[in-house]
């Protein structure tokens, strides 16, 4: 415990000296006080911005969680619809969610739902592969049981593959939980009326460059709580798997 709240003390005086090579030049890398004082001046616009943000990734996270666990069952329940949609995920993946950001605003428009379609693509992917190879990969011994007492497709899916597959699933969502701000701030940068990426430009453009620092902290300060929460939530409801890896002395 005491080691893990020695880091937060830590990456702060890491960030004091870099400020201070810098030569004390607040519009090229403002100090961790100068930013502290930013944000508690305008913390009224930084939550106004923060509360979009946050919705925008909460939303985009629940969407693309459930629309990849949907994926990952169908082709693990029907054969052909992993033969196509498997080569169409991974063609998704080689475009990158930024060169079709601006596609997105222009079909979705500069409110939220381009922003919660963003998040959704960054975190759909790694949701369905993690539950997909989960599901394909379950113990031969338990379907060969299965099979022996008569069990159907569907109920050894329902009832074997998707237990054994649900700490796969966890792990996609973790990843999906650190990787979730991305899409909606990206969004933000493209076209957007407000938000946290929103702010950060305007900032930056009126060279407000301590209010920009005090927006990309409370957004990475929003990211770590994001995955330490859904972390937590996965712990508790996986209750039967534990970390075996052994502690430190």
């Amino acid at each position: 415990m005491w080691r893990r709240l020695a880091i937060l003390p830590g990456l702060v005086a890491v960030w004091q000296l870099a400020a201070l090579a810098a030569g004390g030049r607040a519009y090229i890398l403002p100090g961790p006080w100068e930013v502290l004082l930013a944000g508690v001046a305008r913390w009224d616009v930084i939550g106004e911005h923060a509360l979009v943000t946050f919705a925008e990734v909460i939303a985009g996270l629940v969407v693309g969680g459930v629309c990849g666990a949907g994926t990952a069952l169908l082709m693990a329940s029907y054969r052909p619809a992993w033969r196509w949609l498997m080569p169409a995920l991974v063609v998704s993946q080689a475009i990158p969610v930024f060169a079709i950001a601006p596609i997105l605003v222009l079909w979705f428009g500069y409110g939220m739902a381009s922003k919660v379609v963003m998040a959704t693509l960054i975190i759909y992917f790694p949701v369905t592969t993690a539950f997909f190879d989960g599901l394909r990969r379950t113990d031969g011994g338990w379907l060969d049981l299965a099979r022996t007492m008569g069990g159907t497709r569907q109920r050894i899916l329902w009832r074997i593959r998707v237990p054994a597959a649900l700490p796969s699933l966890a792990s996609g969502l973790r990843v999906a939980a650190a990787v979730a701000p991305i899409g909606a701030v990206v969004g933000e940068w493209v076209g957007s009326s407000a938000g946290l990426g929103y702010l950060m430009l305007h900032a930056n453009a009126r060279m407000q460059v301590p209010l920009m620092f005090a927006a990309l902290v409370t957004l990475a300060m929003f990211g770590v709580a994001l995955y330490i929460a859904v972390d937590w939530l996965l712990r508790r409801a996986l209750y039967w798997q534990r970390d075996t890896l052994p502690s430190e002395d």
